[in-house]
């Protein structure tokens, strides 16, 4: 078996993929760029390929395949970067990994935490050394109402762990997940947003969540309410977003993931001049929080991306069924 992997991190990932390659028997190939027309040659030879989270429209994949790919096994949950229907048109398999839900969901209530006490703003103050009190009076968790949109895995242990919190919680999905009822209320999103102090995101990025929190949904929640992302980007308008902060609507937004980040998260850009104004914009706000799409981001986690990555090659090879091969 041969793969070769692409946007591979050489101080974490490396490591694992040589460590699986011993163990399964694997000989594999690797750059750290992400795949373009100019590198598709690194893959000839090689029958499958592993992805980060980096697009891969029908132009690069038929260059892939006439490369002999039959496989790409993207590193994350979503495949909202992959066209699937070019990709079943064309016969190459699709397979995606399936990481503990318990570090996203604990990052995104570090964000929920973060945000109520304004600690961005009070640390920034004290590396100034202002250490007053005035502009940094927080809010406590256990006082607010939380609504979870989205109960899959990830959603599902946000709200078994803010249950110990002690705050109200709401929740939305079109499958209502039964075992949850006796720790939250399940209503319809536009409900969701008009009773809930904070609201964080928990969905997949389909056609039907594309801008989930636009114009009117802004219009409709709580004033000063706080809205958490750690799930996609293109969830939230960001211009929408951006104004709903400068008239005060939104009281603080923490978003992990963001709207157009392709070319930047997960690379080094230091120095550079970023063609991101709202990026900019937003990170210019004393209530906003950026993080470059770090919740995923332990140790445990990349392992699993990289063990489950392998293995699915390995099931697709000998026809052994796998959920995460998609087909």
């Amino acid at each position: 078996m041969k793969l070769f992997v692409y946007g591979i991190r050489e101080y974490d990932e490396l490591p694992y993929f040589s460590q699986l390659a011993r163990g399964y028997g694997l000989t594999f190939g690797y750059t750290t760029e992400y795949p373009s027309m100019e590198n598709v040659h690194l893959a000839a030879g090689y029958p499958a390929i592993s992805i980060i989270t980096n697009r891969m429209d029908a132009a690069l994949m038929d260059a892939f395949y006439r490369a002999g790919v039959r496989h790409i096994a993207t590193r994350s949950v979503g495949t909202d970067h992959i066209d699937l229907d070019h990709a079943r048109e064309t016969g190459m398999h699709v397979s995606h990994v399936n990481y503990p839900p318990e570090t996203v969901a604990d990052y995104a209530i570090m964000l929920i935490l973060m945000s109520l006490r304004k600690i961005t703003y009070i640390l920034d103050r004290a590396r100034l050394q202002d250490f007053s009190l005035q502009g940094k009076l927080g809010r406590d968790l256990c006082d607010c109402t939380v609504g979870v949109v989205g109960t899959g895995q990830i959603g599902r242990a946000v709200v078994c762990h803010l249950a110990g919190f002690g705050c109200r919680l709401y929740a939305c999905d079109p499958c209502p997940d039964e075992e949850l009822s006796e720790i939250v209320t399940y209503t319809d999103f536009e409900t969701l947003l008009g009773k809930c102090d904070v609201i964080t995101l928990h969905a997949p990025a389909t056609k039907e969540n594309f801008h989930l929190l636009d114009k009117d949904a802004f219009s409709m929640i709580r004033p000063g309410a706080v809205i958490v992302n750690t799930a996609r980007g293109t969830l939230i308008n960001t211009k929408a977003l951006i104004a709903a902060l400068e008239d005060g609507r939104v009281g603080a937004a923490a978003l992990d993931v963001l709207e157009d980040e392709n070319g930047l998260y997960f690379l080094n850009r230091m120095g550079d001049c970023l063609a991101n104004p709202q990026m900019a914009l937003l990170r210019s706000f004393p209530n906003v929080i950026l993080s470059p799409h770090t919740a995923f981001y332990t140790d445990k986690v990349v392992w699993v991306m990289a063990e489950q990555t392998v293995r699915c090659i390995c099931d697709c090879v000998y026809g052994v069924e796998n959920p995460l091969v998609l087909f």
